[in-house]
């Protein structure tokens, strides 16, 4: 099967073709970061905007790339939410406009589980599964039966983990998008701030980093009062500890509560270099799976990966019904 999918729920626009749901034959990603620097985060007029201008130019190259015509392609898939309401517009218009105009069948994906299924397009998913998300707008961990099949475990009460590293960021002075520096910082500092580890109810699977978050605009107030300097590596690796201390510990009681034979981890934060060597250490008795960096961050090749599994699940919507609701809880599947 040949799958056409589009991904543009926030500042990416991004087009891949697929062969069944693990071999990539093109893979477009435009990102908007450059643009959006400057605002210190993605403003959504602006993102919109921009993925009008270059959408039908990414949907050419990406077929070129891929040696394909476009009678060849038997499937399109479509990010329909959630995200930024005017760029996924910009996506299903245009991933609907193609299915029509070449009469193909269409699926709308929701944007959380395609970062779930970008780990399948370079490893094989074993079940029962374990999937933490973690991204700059969720953080959720989800247990998998079979494909296809969620169960939410938790999510955050309040700020998503990459929120939280956006904010910290900012509050320290450094630029946006503000996860990668924090944790390339974090690598060269200690755990000096002694910073609270916000674990809730160590017996549920919940997450809230606001908390946490406030701790360290707090600090860097008051030092800023007395005239006293913050070590910036320092705090972005007490920041940083204390974040991964929450989720590992909250991923390893629920994989052994559950018993899961492997767990996903997911998400932008997904390509946090301290998270991906502590889950390893610290939970040796587990499978771990994860994408390679390319595949963390918003792309099409993880909503084909998904499309393949939910089109034999559910199978494609009439092009109409993209037109509708934009959103789709993880639960309505």
């Amino acid at each position: 099967m040949i799958i056409l999918a589009v991904e543009s729920s926030c500042d990416e626009s991004s087009v891949a073709v697929l062969k069944d749901y693990k071999e990539v034959l093109s893979h477009i990603v435009l990102s908007q970061i450059d643009i959006h620097k400057v605002y210190g985060g993605v403003v959504p007029e602006i993102a919109s905007r921009n993925h009008v201008v270059h959408m039908t130019r990414v949907f050419e190259q990406a077929i070129l790339n891929a040696g394909i015509k476009e009678s060849d392609i038997d499937l399109v898939a479509v990010t329909r939410g959630p995200g930024l309401i005017g760029s996924l517009l910009v996506g299903i218009n245009a991933a609907t406009a193609f299915a029509f105009a070449h009469q193909k069948p269409i699926i709308g994906i929701n944007h959380l589980i395609g970062h779930i299924y970008a780990a399948n397009l370079e490893h094989e998913m074993k079940f029962p599964a374990l999937a933490l998300l973690v991204s700059g707008g969720h953080t959720e961990l989800i247990y998998m039966e079979k494909h296809m099949s969620f169960k939410m475990l938790g999510t955050t009460f309040d700020d998503a983990v990459g929120e939280a590293y956006d904010k910290v960021a900012r509050t320290l002075g450094l630029s946006y998008p503000g996860g990668p520096i924090v944790d390339k910082l974090a690598a060269l500092g200690k755990d000096t701030y002694n910073l609270p580890r916000p674990f809730l109810d160590k017996t549920k699977f919940d997450f809230s980093f606001s908390g946490l978050k406030s701790a360290v605009i707090n600090l860097v107030h008051n030092a800023e009062q007395r005239n006293e300097t913050i070590d910036v590596n320092n705090m972005c690796a007490s920041f940083q500890a204390s974040v991964l201390d929450v989720l590992i510990e909250k991923t390893r009681l629920a994989a052994d509560t559950y018993d899961v034979k492997q767990i996903i981890v997911a998400g932008g934060v997904a390509a946090n270099r301290g998270l991906r060597a502590r889950i390893h250490q610290e939970i040796p008795n587990r499978e771990i799976i994860m994408p390679s960096m390319k595949y963390c961050t918003d792309n099409a090749a993880m909503i084909g990966a998904a499309a393949f599994y939910y089109n034999d699940a559910v199978g494609p919507l009439p092009n109409y019904l993209l037109g509708g609701s934009s959103t789709l809880n993880i639960e309505e599947l």
